[in-house]
């Protein structure tokens, strides 16, 4: 029997039983609940098991806080519940109820490239490295590189090619596998299918542009010739043919009879996908990237060249996303040979710099969040060092405005950089040590270029990210916050322990204070959910987003007047702000009947509180600070 076995029993029927849960995940901290009808949940009760240290309710998902033994909390509350699998598809689905479309798109791209995040880690620091060892000629009077001087890197240069390779060559098998593994397909055919992609018989996606299309290899089959290109580092093609796969599979799933379907699914979902992988998608993405380089081409040679540099500038990183990025390599190898250096270069290697210093400004915003500083950090490293994929994936798409702060950071730089025709000798490290592959005349133009890629997009970020990162965002998933807590009531303030219900006095119910109310008006302490109302309207109950509960009981003794003297603005289930008037007394009436005009205002999930005012209140004035 599990430790928590009981306690996660207890829950299942608290919540309203194995029927009234959609999904169930887990964050650091806390259960996380999609539920059918969430009324259902017995907050009460819930929060009196030994386990639950609190509940609330967010973006759709009600979570029950449950501290650092989670896991152990979950893999019970998995067994008894038998409900593991849609858990966490699922409760992503409600919290991206409320979101708008692009923010479901860039969620759902984040959720593909989440499991790769390590992975895309791991090989930008070690391409990055490689960069600076074989690219970046720092020897014999700025003519050969370490690599080249030296057995022992040239050995330690080609052995950490295998896990580059592996990385980011291969990169179409993983995220193949992660689309099936997300949409709860088999995992094993997309591995199979994105390996089909990446096979070795087929034309190294990086040749295919400077390899004429006469001698590029075809499946010959009579009638007609498929190329035999392979999509080394390609996303698009292979988040399409994930996708084919996934939506073949479901199709012949739901129509095989049970008997046969081991032979039909695998079988008539993987051949398709994978013709339809090099024979359509393959191509598209191909006609795409043809139809950017020639634009790319055009705008460097016309007058216009400012302008289309802010463009490329702007939209490098997204190309990036693509794998599109990768046919620049020929117009950079054409314009080297043309003129004796590049002009599209340096606006490359500035893009990434620019979206480096995006992640930077987000290690310095989430500076006391232990988790993100694990990506953040190494993320800035390796795109500092030329390869963006890390920081791409792993932090600037998953918030959004850092990745677009880095796009403006981007822009700038490269008309900066165009605009004073700064030129590189050939293609060289994407990063900071990218101004050592600029001719020595324009490296000047180069520094320019390259703060305006650090200083714009970390200046954009940092002002951003004050705005929309929340408190969680920035301290990590258990961060506590400050909450000033305004008086729902105007009066003099009487301390907890003087209050005649010892309920109340005794601290029973949570800490508080009390006040001898002196205005008609009540009014919410805080943004929240009314989570009780009470028939004879003398009592309600607030919660803040954050767990953070209070009861607002009106006068002593008052449930005798069943509701005679009271006004009650509100509904169990409304969202009120700070300030907004929920109840109204009728303070002659009150005494009128004998009845205490002494009103407690408790903190019913616990909170230690620390009064700031100690005498006479004024309504809406600042009056508890509560961590």
């Amino acid at each position: 029997m599990g430790k928590f076995e009981k306690d996660a029993n207890d829950l299942l029927e608290y919540v309203g039983g194995k029927e009234n849960i959609t999904a169930v995940s887990h964050c650091v901290t806390r259960m996380r609940f999609v539920l059918v009808d969430p009324k259902q949940a017995n907050i009460k009760k819930i929060e009196n098991i030994p386990s639950a240290k609190g509940t609330f309710t967010q973006s759709g998902q009600f979570q029950v806080i449950i501290g650092n033994d989670v896991q152990d909390f979950y893999n019970d509350f998995v067994k008894v519940s038998g409900i593991e699998g849609v858990s966490k598809d699922a409760a992503k689905a409600a919290s991206k109820s409320n979101q708008t479309w692009i923010q479901r798109l860039m969620g759902n791209l984040g959720e593909i490239f989440a499991p790769l995040i390590p992975a895309l880690i791991c090989g930008g620091l070690i391409l990055g490295f490689r960069n600076c060892i074989d690219a970046i000629q720092f020897f014999d009077n700025g003519t050969k590189t370490l690599v080249q001087i030296s057995q022992f890197w040239a050995g330690v240069d080609s052995f950490l090619w295998l896990i580059g390779e592996a990385v980011f060559h291969f990169l179409p098998v993983a995220i193949v596998w992660s689309i099936t593994k997300k949409m709860g397909t088999s995992q094993i055919l997309g591995i199979v299918l994105g390996i089909t992609l990446v096979s070795p018989q087929l034309l190294n996606a990086y040749s295919v542009a400077s390899t004429a299309t006469a001698d590029i290899p075809t499946w010959n089959f009579g009638f007609a010739q498929v190329q035999m290109i392979g999509y080394q580092a390609q996303v698009i093609p292979a988040m399409m043919a994930g996708f084919v796969l996934v939506y073949l599979e479901k199709f012949f799933r739901k129509i095989s009879p049970s008997s046969i379907s081991m032979i039909i699914v695998p079988f008539f979902s993987l051949v398709p996908a994978v013709i339809v992988a090099h024979t359509i998608v393959g191509p598209i993405g191909w006609v795409i990237g043809n139809w950017i380089s020639d634009i790319v081409w055009a705008g460097l040679t016309s007058q216009f060249k400012w302008l289309f540099a802010g463009v490329f500038g702007f939209v490098y990183a997204p190309l990036v996303i693509t794998g599109l990025h990768h046919m620049t390599n020929a117009i950079d190898t054409q314009l080297v040979n043309t003129f004796g250096g590049t002009l599209l270069w340096p606006m490359i290697a500035l893009s990434n710099i620019a979206q480096g210093s995006a992640v930077l400004a987000m290690i310095y915003l989430q500076k006391n969040n232990k988790r993100a500083k694990e990506v953040n950090i190494p993320a800035c490293i390796s795109c500092y060092l030329g390869v963006t994929e890390p920081a791409l994936f792993g932090v600037n798409l998953k918030y959004t405005f850092p990745f677009i702060c880095g796009m403006a950071g981007s822009a700038i730089a490269a008309i900066i950089s165009v605009s004073t025709g700064t030129m590189a000798a050939s293609i060289g490290v994407g990063g900071l040590p990218g101004i050592l592959s600029i001719l020595p005349q324009y490296m000047l133009n180069f520094f320019i270029a390259m703060m305006g890629a650090i200083v714009v997009p970390f200046v954009l970020t940092v002002i951003v990210g004050k705005k929309k990162l929340t408190a969680e965002d920035m301290n990590g998933e258990e961060a506590e916050c400050e909450l000033t807590f305004i008086s729902p009531m105007q009066g003099t303030i009487i301390p907890l322990t003087e209050v005649e219900d010892q309920v109340f006095s005794k601290g029973l119910m949570g800490e508080g204070y009390a006040v001898d109310l002196k205005n008609s008006e009540i009014v919410a302490p805080f943004d929240g959910e009314v989570i009780m109302t009470f028939p004879t309207k003398h009592a309600f109950g607030l919660k803040r987003k954050d767990g953070v509960e209070v009861l607002i009981h009106i006068g002593m003794d008052t449930v005798e007047l069943k509701g005679e003297g009271f006004e009650c603005l509100v509904e169990k289930g409304d969202y009120v702000k700070q300030g907004q008037v929920i109840a109204k007394v009728d303070l002659d009436y009150i005494r009128e009947h004998g009845k205490s005009l002494v009103s407690p205002v408790i903190f019913t999930s616990g909170q230690h509180i620390e009064l700031i005012q100690d005498k006479d209140v004024q309504l809406n004035q600042d009056i508890i600070q509560i961590a």
